[in-house]
């Protein structure tokens, strides 16, 4: 246990993800569903009309 502590004061770093990576993966994901949902609504308002085409 000791051992371990020693090492993570030495080498604070280790891998952790920071909350800005979090922030961007959030709105990446929120904008890839909020284009997602409105081309399926414009599809579905629209769809009518394409069959026709």
């Amino acid at each position: 246990m000791q051992k371990g502590l020693q090492e993570a004061a030495r080498r604070p770093d280790r891998g952790d993800v920071s909350i800005t990576t979090v922030i961007i993966w959030v709105a990446a994901v929120t904008g890839a569903v909020l284009v997602a949902g409105t081309i399926a609504v414009v599809i579905a308002k629209y769809n009518a009309r394409l069959n026709g085409l």
